[in-house]
């Protein structure tokens, strides 16, 4: 055998093996691979969208952190300008009320005043009458006299 026809035999069934690799092997082989870096590639970028999904998340969660703190503080603001409005009211009704208090309390000391003042105008007329009743029952006596206005004078 002649090296060359061998060299020519396997050049041939190279060939052959080749083209048949090239036809049957290579086009899955070649598939498998495009739709590998495909997906590798989707997976790529869908990881880029998601890391620019969760800065912009990031960022409306502290934009909307910011206007809760902000929203809270006016609520503060609101709630404490209410209880201050409210204490004043409250301070207003309750001066107010002091006063009408205090004056039903004068107008009813001074009617207890007046009633003392007549109930004793009415004793000092009855202890009078009795006194000018007894002068005038005993005898004109000095000493008689001095006795019946100690008398008086104790009863009052």
């Amino acid at each position: 055998m002649n090296i060359n026809l061998t060299l020519i035999g396997q050049t041939f069934a190279f060939a052959l093996f080749v083209a048949f690799c090239m036809k049957y092997v290579w086009p899955p082989l070649r598939d498998a691979l495009h739709e590998r870096q495909k997906k590798i590639a989707d997976g790529l970028a869908a990881a880029e969208r998601g890391e620019h999904e969760e800065e912009l998340a990031r960022q409306r969660a502290t934009e909307t952190l910011r206007e809760a703190k902000e929203q809270a503080s006016e609520i503060i603001d609101q709630a404490n300008k209410r209880a201050n409005s409210i204490v004043e009211e409250a301070k207003g009704s309750a001066r107010v009320e002091a006063e009408r208090i205090k004056e039903s309390a004068e107008a009813e000391i001074e009617q207890e005043v007046t009633r003392a003042r007549e109930h004793l105008r009415g004793q000092v007329v009855a202890i009078a009458l009795s006194g000018a009743e007894r002068v005038l029952h005993s005898e004109v006596d000095k000493d008689q006299h001095a006795k019946v206005l100690d008398e008086l004078v104790e009863g009052l």
